[in-house]
């Protein structure tokens, strides 16, 4: 009747919330207590429904980072609050904020909270684990008693695992002054507290719940566990699942073997003449096999088979013993009469499979499994190595082995045992007996599968070359059609090509011809600049400057301008030959022989006779008649250098070298005028084409010119000209690149 009166009270409590709620949300009201929060639904909670509720701190840790749980007359509810502030349990607040999914449970979100005063932590509701574990209490301050199993110093805080029911819970709050973790393992208490669940935040799914108590008075101490339990008689291991008088669940039991394979940190097996037990244990003390350890712990079941649990150790004072196995017939192992204990069994190898991951302390963990057939039972072995076991793996399938190691069997209800398993402690423990037959029912099968495949290889090969060989006939006959219009085509566009051919053969012989021409007239038309420019044009220099000498002459000295209009008539009688000379050369392509020294010598002193300028002409070498063409290109370069040195040097003396060698002409004018800079020479853009006109001469014959000259240090023209059929007359259709102007600190005169 008072269950039925307290369920009636729940569900019209409930009713009351959920009425709250639906008005929160269509009137935009705020939710006042922490019992409507948690009603509502993750869809709801989504909605920032805003929440407004008054109540006391139950727990906040220093490394939530401001998160808290508050508790009010309905309930207690987690607060997200991502801030440096943190209040502390026991403070009342008033906390304003709007709902939030959570992780598990609705929870309030971005809150504004305020402390108005301090009141002791609300009275705890004594709850079942079940109901703990289950995850409904969640944020609500609740009291439960249970063993504790494993007790350690976690920064500042007391860590104790407590088990009660078969469920284990993790207990934080603050240590209790003058009390050592360790002397906690075995006590019963009475723990207060805040449950808060651990969970997978994807699927919303509970993982573990772990309990928050503030104060030290919410941990009582109700039944303290012996002062030291390796004191208490010994009890052999096949005796920790069997009946004993007085037993309590909260007792732990001390036992004694002999070291027979340990995973450090996780567990460890020991046997005695009764048989062998699995130790599980955190400490990481590392033994060796034979070692004789003590050991006490609490006497559990896992898959109906007995094991030590939250167990400590340590190293007996006893030599270490020698570990014999025992090799139990497959009867024995069925009936479960050698679990944990250390044995040798012999089987055929039937696969081998390696399985990889990572262990609690993330290194590398792989298995090396063998599969076993000993007698009527498959069994598997298990070698658990940071690194791959070759060994192991290189072991040939269908071997007979002898396998040593731990038997860990695995048990349904009723004591049935489903399957056995070895565990490894070293490659060493498996020996290889006998090898499998060369011919195993492996390979013959192999065999076959191959044999099938290239048989219906062969066969689907046969007819696909067939196939291709009709296909290929039907393809050389069109192509040979196809040939055959192709040759009267190519015949047909031969025809063609070679008509096309000669039309374009005719098109680019005239379009050459006509090139040719064009050149050959922009050649004569340049050679005839150059001649006219050397020859009347200088002619009429020379005059102009005699002209000017008559004039200042004339009244002072009349017999003095009579000489030098005699000068005038030789140089229109000069100008009459080089231009009958031109024209003949206009008319043919062989030129008159002439004495290159003498033209050189005549050329020079006609124009700086009436300068004032003193001519010297030095030959060096065997003289020899030169090539028309090479002759005429010096004498030209000569009276343009001369006309120059006249015109701009203020010289009194140039002299003409001409060096005549086997392979190069080699003329050289030197004055000693004024001299100028090389790099402010004018040139054809200013009207003067000398320089460039001299330099195209020599190129016309392979040759260079080079000037050297400085600011009052005189001007060395070299032209330097090769004896080669390539003196040949060219045209000149590039810029004179060849042309040197150096300054030079010593030149000659």
């Amino acid at each position: 009747m008072r269950e039925s009166f307290k369920l009636l009270l729940y569900f019209a409590f409930t009713l009351l919330n959920a009425g709250q709620v639906v008005s929160a949300q269509e009137t935009n009201a705020v939710l006042t207590n922490a019992s409507a929060v948690l009603a509502l639904s993750a869809e709801h909670a989504s909605l920032g429904i805003k929440v407004s509720i008054r109540g006391v701190v139950t727990a906040a840790e220093p490394d939530w980072g401001g998160r808290f749980f508050i508790q009010d007359s309905s309930g207690g509810v987690f607060v997200e609050n991502i801030s440096h502030r943190q209040p502390a349990p026991g403070d009342v607040l008033i906390v304003s904020g709007i709902s939030f999914p959570g992780g598990y449970a609705p929870t309030i979100s971005k809150p504004d909270w305020g402390k108005v005063g301090e009141a002791p932590l609300p009275r705890p509701k004594p709850v079942a684990i079940e109901d703990l574990m289950s995850g409904a209490e969640d944020g609500q301050r609740v009291k439960f008693s249970g063993i504790v199993r494993h007790a350690e110093k976690s920064g500042n805080l007391l860590e104790a695992e407590l088990t009660s029911g078969g469920y284990r819970v993790v207990a934080y709050g603050p240590m209790l002054p003058g009390i050592d973790p360790e002397k906690l393992v075995g006590a019963q208490v009475d723990l207060a507290g805040t449950p808060a669940t651990a969970y997978n935040g994807t699927l919303r799914h509970l993982l573990s719940v772990d309990v928050y108590f503030p104060c030290v008075t919410d941990f009582s101490i109700v039944k303290v566990a012996a002062s030291d339990p390796f004191q208490e008689p010994l009890t052999p291991i096949n005796n920790i699942a069997q009946y004993r008088a007085g037993r309590s669940f909260v007792d732990r039991v001390h036992i004694k073997g002999v070291l027979t394979y340990q995973r450090n940190g996780e567990d460890l097996f020991i046997k005695d003449a009764s048989g062998g037990l699995q130790i599980k244990s955190r400490e990481a003390l590392s033994l060796s096999k034979g070692d004789v350890v003590e050991a006490v712990g609490f006497p559990e079941f896992e898959n109906f088979l007995p094991v030590l649990d939250d167990a400590v150790f340590r190293k007996a004072a006893e030599p270490r013993a020698n570990v014999e196995s025992v090799s139990p017939p497959v009867g024995e192992l069925l009936e479960g009469l050698h679990h944990s204990d250390f044995i040798t069994v012999r089987g055929k190898l039937l696969d081998h499979l390696e399985e990889r991951s990572t262990s609690p302390t993330g290194e590398p963990d792989i298995k090396t499994i063998l599969e076993l057939q000993s007698s009527n039972l498959v069994l598997t072995a298990e070698a658990e190595t940071p690194a791959p076991d070759q060994p192991l793996l290189s072991i040939p399938i269908g071997s007979l082995v002898e396998v040593s190691g731990i038997c860990f069997l695995q048990s349904a209800a009723g004591g049935r045992i489903q399957s056995v398993q070895i565990l490894i402690p070293t490659t060493y423990s498996v020996r290889v007996l006998k090898k499998p037959s060369w011919l195993t029912l492996q390979r013959l099968f192999i065999f076959l599968v191959i044999a099938f495949v290239v048989i219906i290889a062969g066969t689907t090969w046969t007819i696909m070359v067939t196939k291709r060989n009709s296909a290929l006939k039907r393809l050389i006959h069109e192509r040979e059609l196809d040939q055959k219009e192709l040759q009267e085509a190519h015949d047909t566009l031969e025809w063609r090509v070679t008509e096309r051919t000669e039309q374009l053969k005719f098109e680019v012989t005239a379009r050459k011809e006509a090139e040719v021409q064009f050149k050959a007239t922009l050649t004569e038309r340049t050679r005839l600049a150059r001649e006219l420019h050397d020859t009347i044009e200088q002619t009429m220099t020379g005059i102009t400057l005699q002209l000017n000498t008559i004039n200042k002459l004339f009244e002072q000295d009349p017999k003095v301008a009579t000489h030098h209009l005699g000068l005038i008539r030789n140089m229109v009688r000069r100008s009459r030959v080089d231009l009958r000379r031109t024209i003949w050369d206009l008319r043919s392509r062989e030129l008159e022989q002439f004495n290159l020294c003498g033209a050189l010598s005549i050329g020079a002193n006609q124009i700086a006779e009436n300068a004032g300028i003193r001519v010297e002409v030095e030959t060096r070498g065997s003289i020899r008649p030169l090539p028309e063409v090479v002759e005429d290109t010096l004498l030209r370069i000569s009276q343009e250098a001369i006309t120059n040195t006249v015109k701009h040097s203020s010289a009194s003396c140039v002299k003409l070298d001409l060096d005549f060698s086997d392979q190069n002409i080699v003329l050289e004018i030197k004055d000693n005028g004024n001299g100028f800079t090389p790099d402010n020479c004018a040139g054809p853009s200013e009207g003067h084409f000398g320089i460039l006109g001299m330099s195209e001469r020599a190129k016309r014959v392979d040759g260079r010119v080079s000037i050297t000259s400085q600011p009052r240090q005189g001007t060395v023209v070299r032209v330097v000209l090769p004896i080669t059929p390539a003196n040949l007359p060219k045209a000149i259709n590039e810029p004179a690149d060849q042309t040197e102007i150096i300054a030079d600190p010593n030149p000659y005169c």
